[in-house]
């Protein structure tokens, strides 16, 4: 008695395989789940965290400051100076807070943004910005895990499952990748391996994941492996597998074969194709000049923050995944050097994310409303910046932190929390109203966890406390 399965005999069977590993192999999806999976319905409630790596400087986006009142002769009062003019030397950049303009027919705002805020100012009234959150940790993998998951990690180690894990853990979506992990670090501590996300580092990577096209061995221990996945399971294999591990496997090789013969590539490969249907070559057309991207290349560069954003995009309204976590932008870690390289990284992320929510909102939905009106999108750094420039012309780490909630279940068009006008302090807030007060508690990253889980009707007891009542949606 043996089981088979036909072989796949190519080297992309292995780089596909290898970004389910996780805490099963492949994600174990079963093979008639995963073939129900790819009739590409969009999930009724999407979710994307994008990162900006490096720790930002807060005031220049998320929690600004009036460069007329905090000047340079009240440093010693304050202990804050935004440098706002310390971008003059780029036109492009406003030297002063910015007060997004009123969308048409929409709420005034009820915002101010800094000057590397960009074009995501424009969706003012589907944010809540979140500030004052005390980050306990100025290290920069300790930021990043605990707001990946919500716990404060065990010296640099992450606990617990990534949000996005845990979403997926409880909603179990019937499409193909649930959840995609583009550069950017996930955790699987307690659910199968279907809730493991796909860990790719580019869209390069994805594109081979997802791609049938064959491609040459480079090796002989690889050649080794795909023979291993065409022989067949013994009987006694399975006997003596009390992990099911073998199962898992038999599972898999059906699985990565449905990803492969479905050409879900196509979906990600952004260059003008003479071979794709002229509707598919129109949809193109409109991504490219909405996220600027070239005709001849799917990325530019090919990790882009717009490539990321387009990606994602693609991933949500195509039915193919329904978490993405996305390694937005990078460089902000600014101890040495002008105001502008923070202000520069940080704004090219805040664009492409413009254009992401902009995407969204302007694209139906198959349950009705909008993308936007399905999707919560989570944008966080590890920590912030110090309030002061050193004297190196850049700024250290600071604990107060920001972070932006938009879409699907969150409060629109509103601030939340607030940081001191002095030395930027974490603050004390109402939970209820999200208002400054001395008697009030402090905003820590499982409060923002919980209220992610929370807007969707999720269980979030694992984060060990509430969500913040003034965050959710009404």
């Amino acid at each position: 008695m043996k089981k088979t399965t036909a072989a796949l005999p190519r080297r992309t069977f292995l780089k596909a395989a290898a970004g389910f590993t996780g805490a099963s192999l492949f994600g174990g999806l079963s093979f008639k789940a995963f073939a129900d999976a790819t009739t590409l319905a969009p999930p009724d409630r999407c979710f994307v965290f994008a990162y900006f790596s490096g720790g930002w400087d807060v005031l220049m986006a998320l929690d600004p400051r009036d460069p007329m009142a905090f000047t340079a002769e009240r440093i010693s009062e304050t202990r804050i100076l935004p440098g706002y003019s310390l971008l003059s030397s780029d036109p492009s950049f406003p030297t002063t807070q910015v007060t997004p303009t009123q969308r048409a027919g929409g709420p005034a705002p009820s915002m101010v943004f800094g000057p590397a805020i960009g074009r995501m100012a424009d969706h003012y009234d589907l944010a809540t910005v979140v500030r004052g959150i005390n980050m306990n940790t100025v290290a920069h993998e300790v930021g990043y895990r605990y707001f990946l998951t919500g716990k404060m990690p065990n010296g640099s180690a992450a606990r617990g499952s990534a949000t996005a894990t845990e979403i997926v853990g409880q909603l179990k979506p019937k499409v193909p990748v649930p959840s995609i992990a583009y550069n950017i670090e996930t955790y699987n501590d307690r659910y199968g391996g279907d809730a493991n996300a796909l860990r790719v580092s580019s869209a390069n990577d994805l594109l081979l994941t997802l791609s049938p096209s064959p491609t040459t061995i480079d090796s002989e221990i690889e050649k080794d492996l795909i023979d291993l996945h065409g022989k067949p399971i013994s009987c006694e294999a399975q006997l003596y597998d009390s992990r099911g591990l073998v199962g898992q496997y038999a599972n898999s090789r059906g699985q990565m074969q449905t990803v492969l013969s479905s050409h879900l590539d196509a979906y990600f490969r952004f260059a003008d194709n003479p071979a794709d249907p002229q509707s598919l070559r129109d949809e193109k057309t409109a991504l490219r000049k909405l996220y600027g991207l070239k005709p001849e290349g799917p990325n530019d560069p090919v990790n882009s923050p717009a490539a990321k954003a387009a990606l994602t995009a693609t991933a949500l309204k195509r039915g193919v995944s329904q978490c993405m976590s996305i390694n937005i932008t990078g460089g902000l870690d600014t101890h040495f050097g002008t105001q502008l390289t923070q202000a520069n990284g940080q704004r090219v992320g805040w664009n492409a994310l413009g254009d992401l929510v902009t995407d969204l909102r302007g694209s139906a939905h198959p349950s009705g409303g909008t993308f936007m009106d399905h999707t919560t999108i989570f944008v966080f750094s590890e920590f912030s910046r110090t309030p002061l420039i050193n004297a190196s012309g850049g700024r250290d780490h600071h604990i107060t932190n920001s972070a932006l909630l938009l879409g699907a279940g969150i409060s629109h068009n509103k601030v939340f929390g607030k940081s001191g006008d002095v030395g930027l302090s974490a603050g004390l807030v109402d939970y209820q109203t999200g208002a400054a007060d001395p008697n009030g508690l402090e905003i820590l990253p499982e409060h923002l966890i919980a209220t992610i889980l929370a807007s969707a009707n999720l269980d979030y007891s694992i984060t060990r406390v509430s969500p913040l009542p003034g965050l959710l949606a009404p």
